[in-house]
């Protein structure tokens, strides 16, 4: 099958090596792992991995509602602040309803009967590579800080959410945290049916220590006889799908640079974000240096700076690895540019091209 780039291809083989540890950890230590929708959304691959998780977690009410018409089982819904309108939808989708203050629980609490309140806790430990991702920094607003009024609301709400990690792939600065988590709000913790610890484990890292990792998760559960959630986004995805693009030009201006037609700015949103360069395999030692860039008019639309082993020309196919999280739901229409498509190959080795973007898709999105 001839595919027109741009596209992003998505392994479902790939796939199943990072929701085959997600089940191994659950079968190890008993805790259960909801997608997080936020990072990865495309619900053309859900068959697949709700065979291997246990639901999905929701940043707003549409993130929620899609959790429960493709993925089904357990829906948590959390957002920074719900409207009204808000908690009168999402109370038909969701199974646990967390909120992000104490405030807004007591608002909505009535209205929620019947479903599972819990609440978020900033434990105010954190690890985050960016001050931009990292839920602890100062003055954020993402979750309750003093300890004391969230002993006082423990009987309005059967569980807990901490999400305090962004790629953290130190296993030691996570047992650190969650002791500190454990000795903090242990009093609370025994008053509670489950405790989410968000995401941000980095547990697919070639390496990570795996083992140890579950004794861990089993010895909090245990101590606090407690459900403990994980909220894999990036973990359950990782080098699982590419971004494919082709050169259309290359120019000159003290470096070869090759264009590509695709876009930071559209397309890989979070390079931009922060500041980080794409990934692209087996660019490391050639001896020929291109800089990959974008077809936008952001001046800063650059994917990197990389070293190919044989000279590239118009037609030369680039792919971005690692090009799953943060990618898909994050795409947009900047410069109007082609939207790549989104291509899957199932577990078989079939190609199947689930979604096409065209003119009316971008008129579309406009008014």
């Amino acid at each position: 099958m001839t595919l027109t780039t741009p596209y992003y291809l998505i392994e479902e083989r790939k796939l199943l090596k990072n929701l085959k540890l997600i089940k191994r950890i659950r079968d190890c230590c008993g805790a259960k792992s909801v997608l997080a929708l936020k990072c990865f959304s495309t619900w053309s691959v859900f068959n697949l991995m709700k065979k291997y998780m246990d639901g999905t977690t929701s940043s707003s009410l549409y993130e929620a509602r899609l959790g429960y018409e493709k993925f089904g089982k357990e829906v948590h819904a959390y957002c920074v602040a719900f409207s009204k309108d808000d908690i009168k939808a999402v109370r038909r989708y969701a199974d646990k309803i967390i909120f992000n203050s104490i405030s807004q629980l007591k608002m909505y609490r009535k209205g929620i009967k019947g479903l599972e309140a819990g609440i978020r806790v900033n434990p105010k430990v954190s690890f985050s590579h960016y001050d931009l991702a990292d839920p602890a920094r100062r003055f954020s607003r993402l979750g309750v800080v003093n300890k004391k009024s969230l002993l006082e609301i423990a009987p309005l709400i059967s569980g807990v959410m901490f999400h305090f990690n962004c790629e953290n792939d130190d296993f030691k600065n996570f047992s650190s945290n969650l002791d500190f988590i454990s000795r903090t709000y242990g009093t609370l913790l025994k008053k509670l049916k489950w405790v989410s610890l968000g995401g941000g484990f980095y547990f697919t890292k070639d390496g990570y220590p795996v083992e140890k990792f579950c004794k861990k998760l089993k010895e909090f559960s245990n101590k606090f006889k407690i459900q403990v959630y994980l909220e894999p986004g990036e973990a359950a995805i990782t080098r699982s799908a590419q971004l494919v693009t082709k050169v259309l030009d290359i120019i000159h201006n003290e470096i070869d640079i090759a264009i590509v037609d695709a876009s930071t700015e559209a397309h890989m949103l979070d390079l931009l974000i922060y500041r980080s360069a794409a990934k692209i395999d087996n660019s490391k030692n050639g001896k020929f240096k291109y800089m990959i860039a974008g077809r936008s008019c952001l001046a800063g639309d650059v994917f990197g700076v990389f070293h190919f082993k044989s000279k590239l020309k118009p037609g030369s196919i680039i792919r971005i690895a690692d090009a799953a999280g943060y990618t898909m739901v994050k795409k947009n229409w900047f410069n109007g540019l082609n939207m790549p498509s989104i291509v899957v190959k199932r577990e078989d080795g079939s190609i199947d091209v689930v979604r096409r973007f065209s003119y009316t898709d971008f008129k579309n999105n406009l008014s």
